[in-house]
């Protein structure tokens, strides 16, 4: 038979070397694509998915591998739709989360068309997490075995056509294994350290960020409390976000934090860390993996951020396809912006945006 052919998008970290390399071992042709991304005029450094030192590696790594190795220039793309959507997201109040849109837009989207351009039969990357087939032909997503590692989270809006195409190798190993296989294939990156950062802000705080590149510089306006009392003045609501309370720049006699940003007002809420617990949100723009929701009420689990425990709750879908989670026990830092993910057991059903926090 003849071999699979399999991209592997490259970062020159650890986990893509290694689904790479693991991937050859398996039989696959593998080929190794890393992304140009946008960065700043004189920040290209900064980046941490395309610095000049991450590509020399990744280009060791493929000639380590003996595999093709190309690089792609989505700078264009990457800043229309992931860095503009950024900025937009706080000028407009809500918080971000630029890495889900990039899977979404750039990996899934630019990386994985050129991928298929080459006539490869499927994408990988070095995600932790599982691609499971059934017997009836329905790709499930579910959480990686080291659930320490498990991004899940930031693939909930892989569609069924999308998992048919990606392969996940890292899905079955620990951190600890995959840093061992890249030791035992004597990859150059074995013991490169991991960055959380998001890759266009090169570990800058994203305030300084948004202030070279709002068009309309944030405006100062009152921070009150949740009875209404003034406490004193903001520096911009793009500048804060929920549950934050570090910088607030008021003084109370005891730990105050940010609750809700009324951005008709140009007004900062906060308050004591019991007045942010909610137990009540709405969810749009919902991607459902296998296509729609498995009930229109269900039981469930949900992440509200990527490293948020698994939270119980009940879901009821609405009409226009967005839905009301209702958690058992009030959970704290719920953020319009952010997603809400959900899972029953190990498997990730999908997710969507969190668009308002009721109570």
């Amino acid at each position: 038979m003849m071999k699979k052919t399999v991209v592997v998008g490259m970062s020159g970290g650890v986990d893509s070397s290694v689904a790479a390399a693991l991937l050859q071992k398996q039989g696959y042709n593998v080929i190794g694509v890393m992304m140009n991304l946008w960065s700043e005029s004189g920040k290209d450094s900064d980046n941490r998915c395309c610095t000049p030192d991450s590509m020399r590696l990744a280009k060791k790594v493929a000639a380590r591998l003996d595999i093709p190795f190309y690089t792609l220039d989505v700078r264009e793309q990457f800043y229309r739709q992931i860095v503009t959507y950024f900025i937009e997201g706080y000028q407009q109040g809500i918080t971000p989360n630029p890495c889900i849109q990039c899977n979404r837009f750039i990996r899934w989207g630019a990386l994985l068309e050129f991928a298929l351009s080459l006539g490869a039969d499927y994408f990988a990357t070095g995600h932790y997490a599982r691609n499971i087939l059934d017997q009836q032909g329905v790709y499930h997503l579910h959480c990686a075995r080291d659930i320490n590692k498990d991004q899940s989270y930031v693939l909930h809006i892989l569609t069924q056509a999308d998992l048919a195409r990606t392969l996940f190798p890292l899905g079955e190993l620990t951190k600890a294994e995959v840093r061992q296989l890249a030791s035992d294939f004597q990859l150059p990156v074995a013991h490169r350290p991991e960055s959380q950062d998001l890759c266009f802000l090169g570990g800058e705080d994203y305030r300084s960020f948004l202030v070279r590149h709002l068009e309309n510089p944030p405006s100062p306006g009152p921070i009150i409390d949740t009875r209404g009392k003034t406490l004193g003045q903001h520096r911009g609501l793009a500048f804060y976000t929920i549950g934050q309370r570090k910088g607030l720049g008021v003084s109370v006699g005891k730990p105050i934090y940010v609750i809700d940003k009324d951005v008709a007002n140009n007004t900062l809420i906060v308050g004591s860390k019991e007045e942010t617990r909610k137990k009540n949100f709405i969810v749009t723009r919902i991607n459902w993996i296998q296509g729609a929701p498995p009930a229109r009420e269900l039981e469930l689990a949900v992440k509200v951020r990527y490293l948020a425990p698994f939270l119980e709750a009940r879901l009821k879908v609405l009409d226009g396809g967005s839905c009301l989670v209702e958690l058992s026990q009030p959970y704290w830092d719920i953020t319009p912006g952010q997603a809400a993910v959900f899972y029953q057991a190990e498997e990730c059903l999908g997710g969507g945006m969190i668009q308002q926090v009721r109570s």
